[in-house]
């Protein structure tokens, strides 16, 4: 899936724990910190070729410290718990809206089948 969907709006929520994103093509996604956190484009949790993701659990109570603009494509978001590699692109973070409930089931079922949990 790809968009040329650019952000409208981009508002941290610390106490919920949730990135807001709307964009211009009228989707509009409160992701959760944790979702984004084990999500992170990084190559720590994407690995460094096909099928090499990590699964990362423990991850509940993250939340993101910062976001910072990356030129006119993306984000770095900075998470508590000292994460800050890997840019969020704009068509990344609409992917991960319009795709959050197929991957959120998927990412709890593969914590059940490792034997790991959200802590």
């Amino acid at each position: 899936m790809t968009t040329n969907a650019r952000p409208t709006a981009l508002v941290l929520h610390q106490a919920s724990r949730l990135l807001e994103v709307s964009f211009d093509d009228g989707a509009s996604f409160k992701l959760p910190c944790e979702y984004l956190r084990v999500e992170s484009p990084s190559a720590e949790v994407q690995g460094h070729g096909p099928h090499q993701k990590v699964l990362v659990g423990g991850k509940r109570n993250v939340n993101i410290s910062a976001v910072e603009p990356v030129g006119n494509y993306a984000v770095l978001l900075r998470f508590t718990d000292g994460h800050a590699t890997g840019l969020f692109s704009w068509t990344y973070l609409h992917q991960l809206g319009s795709e959050y409930a197929q991957r959120w089931a998927a990412y709890e079922a593969a914590l059940a089948a490792a034997g790991l949990d959200r802590g």
